[in-house]
C-alpha cells in the first residue's frame, strides 16, 4: 500500500500516523506539505490530528483552504481513499468532503482518554477487518469533537450506512449526536473519525484494536 500523510502547521500527530502506516504496510508513507498541489500516485491519503493553524476561526477552517486540499479533493473524486483523524476529520468537514459539523465538546473541556467504539458498518473499505457490532477500544484527544448534522443530513447518512463508528457503552466524550464517532462519504472512500486508531496498533500501545482500520484499507487495496 502506497500512502501519504499531509503535514500542516500545528498538526502534531503526523509522526504517530507515519509510524503506524510504516509498521502495518511495511512502507513508509510520503509526506505532503500544505502548499503542494501535485500528490503522487498513492492508495491512501491521511490527514492526521493536531491543531492546524492553532484551531483559530473554526477547527480545520484555515487548513481546509490550503492548496493541498484542492489536490486531495481531486484524488477523492477519482476514488483514492482519504482518512482524516481528529483534526483531519474537522478539516474534511470544513473542506466539504464530509457532511455535518464538529462543535465544541459538550463539557466545554478538552478530553483525553480511552473510549469504546461500536463498529456499526463493517462493510466499508475502512472497517471490514472488524465484525459487525464489534466493540473496540480507542483513545481520543480533542476539544471540538461534538459531531452535529441537521435532521435531513442525519437521516441521509444514517439511512445510507455512512455512520461507521459510534461511541459505545456510555463513553461518548463530546456529546456527538447519535453517538457518532466516524462517518464515510456517500461514495465510501473518505472516512473521518475523532478517535485515534493509530495510537492503538501494537502491544506497546496496550492493545491493537485500531489496527483493523488500516488492515481493512490494506486488504482492499491488495485485492
Amino acid at each position: 500500500m502506497k500512502s501519504a500523510v499531509v503535514q500542516l502547521p500545528g498538526l502534531n500527530r503526523d509522526r504517530d500516523m507515519i509510524a503506524a502506516l510504516t509498521k502495518i504496510s511495511g512502507k513508509a508513507p510520503v509526506t505532503i506539505w500544505q502548499t503542494e498541489t501535485d500528490i503522487p500516485d498513492v492508495d491512501l491519503i491521511v490527514i492526521p490530528g493536531g491543531f492546524s493553524y492553532g484551531d483559530y476561526l473554526r477547527c480545520g477552517a484555515i487548513a481546509a483552504r490550503m492548496p493541498v486540499m484542492q489536490a486531495i479533493k481531486a484524488k477523492a473524486e477519482a476514488g483514492v481513499k482519504v482518512l482524516g483523524v481528529c483534526n483531519g476529520f474537522q478539516i474534511l468537514v470544513e473542506a466539504g468532503l464530509l457532511p455535518g459539523a464538529l462543535m465544541r465538546n459538550a463539557s466545554l473541556k478538552f478530553v483525553c482518554k480511552e473510549i469504546k467504539l461500536e463498529v456499526v458498518n463493517a462493510n466499508t473499505d475502512f472497517s471490514r477487518a472488524y465484525e459487525q457490532g464489534q466493540i473496540i477500544r480507542c483513545p481520543v484527544a480533542h476539544h471540538d469533537g461534538n459531531y452535529f448534522a441537521d435532521a435531513d443530513t442525519l437521516k441521509t447518512i444514517e439511512d445510507n450506512g455512512q455512520v461507521v463508528f459510534r461511541y459505545a457503552g456510555g463513553t461518548n466524550p463530546n456529546g456527538s449526536v447519535n453517538d457518532i464517532a466516524g462517518i464515510v462519504n456517500a461514495k465510501g472512500n473518505v472516512l473521518g473519525m475523532m478517535p485515534h486508531p493509530e495510537n492503538l496498533i501494537e502491544a506497546a500501545h496496550g492493545g491493537a484494536d485500531g489496527r483493523g482500520l488500516f488492515a481493512s484499507a490494506l486488504d482492499v487495496i491488495a485485492a
